[in-house]
């Protein structure tokens, strides 16, 4: 096992609680700024943002731009 994987292996729970509390906080943003909020469609706008959000970062490693981070 390279150290990389060794260290995702000990950081992966924090990384996915963290990615999880972005999406709760932006829930509650939802709820206080829109009244009688459609929770659902609230939740699939958030993740598809966040989701290109992901594919986004993903296409600047493809593209080398952690290459020397």
């Amino acid at each position: 096992m390279t150290p990389q994987e060794q260290e995702i292996e000990k950081m992966r729970s924090s990384i996915i609680t963290e990615l999880r509390l972005v999406f709760k906080t932006n829930m509650k943003i939802f709820d206080w700024d829109i009244p009688e909020n459609d929770d659902r469609k609230s939740a699939e706008l958030i993740v598809e943002t966040m989701q290109k959000a992901l594919d986004d970062l993903k296409a600047e490693v493809a593209d080398g731009k952690y290459d020397q981070y």
